[in-house]
């Protein structure tokens, strides 16, 4: 009988121990970055904390990826990742990384722009920590992460959230939502500190024209929409025009001047350049939504939103077949190559030439693998 009682603690003891190992196993999964390939034209890879020291060692030392000609023409920024559960966002930025070919000018591009938002994910949202994507040389794994900064990295979060230097007021959540918190504070929490990192990135290293990839909802109004700050007014509408032509609709969304904290106004008050932030619709993101897993990732499938669609619900175009990764990057891809036509349209002197990136009728057809290294 006694021995008994013993075996029976020792197996209670071996299976805490195989679930706490399990646990730890996960949990540093979540830390370890995926490897990126990029393309010839890289030049160097530099660090977030290149531009704030005290970022050094810490989860918020995102890479920072030069592509430079050697030639003269516009230096452009490609971030993603601000919300590491909008996978396209950061999917688009790795596509472009991996595909980019720099005639003149230089592109800067950061997929993982809060890295520390991709160690773990959003409480209560039964999301997934990954998702896979088949390429010609085998599988990928991406990590679909949280739209905030890791409270492992930022705790705790105040009642309300007083956006520096505006005093605009949030909820306490959105001191770890990177796009209310620039121009961000030298001395300010972890997500100010990103923020403030970046505004030093686009004034030292003169940026002209900058990209914030997004998704959002598809129940949002501001959606499968560019987003621009007034002085990119004139790049927003030629490029929307030009991708209408190409049968993609684009919403035209001007920064509200009393939003405070975003990209798309906080990028253009604080620095020389021209921001644009475009959206697309991830349906996993959604409050309609059903089943939740990494193949509503890829597939964009719900049938939820089919039938809100139905019901007049959605305010937005959304495809019976489901708004796929394929379509929501090359959205993205789209948007940026055709600001970028616009932008050396305004500015032949500063002309940015680039080739070598998937359209959006590829990537629909030959899907996203094809285009990862």
């Amino acid at each position: 009988m006694l021995l008994r009682k013993y075996i029976l603690k020792i197996i209670i003891i071996l299976v805490m121990a195989v679930a706490g190992t399990i646990a730890a196993i996960e949990f540093n999964s979540m830390h370890r970055m995926e490897q990126l390939f990029p393309s010839k034209g890289l030049t160097k890879i530099a660090k977030l904390s290149d531009y704030h020291k005290d970022l050094k060692g810490t989860e918020g030392d995102s890479d920072v990826y030069f592509y430079d000609s050697g030639k003269e023409g516009a230096t452009v920024l490609i971030a993603g990742g601000t919300h590491p559960n909008e996978s396209a966002g950061y999917l688009a930025a790795i596509v472009i990384l991996e595909n980019l070919k720099i005639e003149s000018g230089r592109i800067i591009i950061i997929p993982m722009l809060n890295q520390s938002a991709f160690t773990c994910t959003d409480p209560m949202e039964a999301l997934p920590d990954f998702f896979e994507i088949k390429t010609e040389k085998g599988v990928r794994k991406f990590r679909s992460g949280s739209r905030a900064t890791n409270p492992l990295h930022q705790w705790p979060d105040p009642l309300v959230y007083s956006q520096y230097p505006s005093g605009q007021k949030y909820s306490g959540a959105d001191s770890r939502n990177l796009n209310r918190c620039y121009p961000g504070k030298e001395n300010g929490t972890h997500t100010e500190q990103v923020a403030f990192s970046i505004i030093q990135l686009l004034t030292q290293e003169k940026i002209d024209l900058a990209f914030d990839l997004h998704e959002a909802a598809p129940e949002i109004p501001i959606v499968k929409a560019i987003v621009y700050h007034a002085k990119s007014e004139g790049l927003a509408m030629n490029a929307i025009l030009d991708l209408e032509m190409d049968g993609l609709s684009y919403t035209p969304e001007l920064s509200p001047p009393n939003f405070h904290g975003l990209s798309h106004r906080e990028w253009g008050d604080n620095t020389d350049v021209l921001p644009i932030l475009m959206e697309t619709a991830n349906p996993i993101q959604g409050r309609l939504r059903g089943k939740t897993n990494a193949d509503l990732i890829l597939s964009g499938y719900c049938p939820n939103y089919k039938i809100a669609k139905e019901t007049g619900a959605l305010k937005i175009a959304y495809d019976d077949e489901g708004e796929s990764l394929e379509s929501r990057v090359g959205r993205h891809i789209n948007g940026f190559v055709a600001i970028l036509n616009a932008y050396n349209s305004e500015y032949p002197e500063k002309a940015i030439e680039i080739s070598g990136l998937p359209t959006y009728n590829e990537l629909k057809e030959n899907k996203i693998g094809k285009y990862l290294n």
